[in-house]
């Protein structure tokens, strides 16, 4: 096979795929149906111009045998007259007549013959056009059925045409959906890891290195400096709770001399009036001293 024949039939090949995707049965269907009815028109109009050619032969037929009774009239008269040679001339025309007559009565009876079959095709013809019409109305209620069916099929299974293309939609969708999240996300990396460079500064990755250094630097100190603000202050108050117990325990040493003092004194002395109020006085400067020395450490 050359290479014309192989494009040829390529060519031909890939016409009848169109024609066959865009041939829709129903359109087709009344295409042949019209198709049809023309042949019938044809049909009919062969029969009326067979017709009109049939009685044009009869009016010429009719024309020449009003001839020959003319010229049988001539011959009869010339013979009256004695004029053998006129009526032989009469007589001449009449045979001539008579014979196209013959030859036209010939070709009329073809014509009948001719239309009656042409009137018999047609009636065939119109009766073929009836029942294809007849199937064809019930073919396309039949594939306009199988159509519908095939559409409501496809849209709940979701395998149409136009359900193709909303699935490729959201396809296409999930895919730039996808595609942006991505690049957001590496966006946000680059920014964090300082690739991009911030054109409204003039610092760069190593100056915000170091702010970030010396800002963790302040932190920690600050931390360490609330740290030590709540030591000191939980020490300060074990201190205090420490001078209280001895304060108490210096108190009650105080108080423990001066009773035994007081029973010394009372074994000494036999009156211990003026003795008990130099004792009660000194105890009280001592317990004023004693309150004094112990509210210090708590100011």
């Amino acid at each position: 096979m050359g290479i014309l024949s192989r494009a040829s039939y390529v060519i031909r090949s890939k016409v009848n795929a169109l024609l066959n995707r865009a041939e829709d049965p129903t359109e087709s269907l009344d295409y042949s149906y019209e198709q049809m009815r023309d042949e019938l028109q044809d049909v009919k109009q062969g029969i009326a111009d067979l017709t009109t050619q049939k009685k044009r032969l009869e009016i010429q037929k009719r024309k020449l045998e009003e001839n020959v009774e003319k010229h049988n009239r001539q011959a009869r008269e010339a013979v009256q007259q004695d004029r053998d040679d006129l009526a032989r001339k009469a007589l001449e025309k009449k045979k001539s007549k008579m014979t196209q007559i013959e030859e036209l009565e010939g070709q009329i009876a073809k014509l009948n013959d001719t239309q009656e079959q042409l009137v018999e095709k047609k009636n065939k013809l119109q009766n073929r056009i009836e029942e294809f019409r007849t199937k064809k109305e019930t073919m396309k209620a039949r594939y306009e059925a199988a159509e519908a069916s095939t559409r409501v099929s496809e849209a709940m299974t979701g395998v149409g045409d136009e359900m193709e293309d909303v699935s490729r939609s959201i396809e296409r969708a999930e895919e730039r959906t996808e595609e942006m999240e991505a690049r957001s996300e590496a966006m946000d990396e680059l920014e964090d890891s300082g690739a991009f460079e911030d054109a409204l500064s003039d610092k760069d990755s190593i100056d915000r290195e170091l702010e970030g250094l010396s800002t963790n630097s302040e932190v920690d100190a600050e931390l360490e400096t609330l740290k030590g603000e709540l030591g000191k202050a939980e020490s300060s108050n074990g201190d205090a709770d420490v001078s209280d117990e001895a304060v108490d325990d210096e108190l009650a040493d105080i108080e423990a001399e001066i009773d035994s003092d007081d029973l010394e004194s009372d074994l000494d002395d036999g009156d211990g009036s003026s003795g008990d109020a130099d004792l009660d006085e000194e105890l009280d400067v001592e317990l004023e001293e004693s309150e004094s020395e112990a509210d210090e450490p708590r100011n």
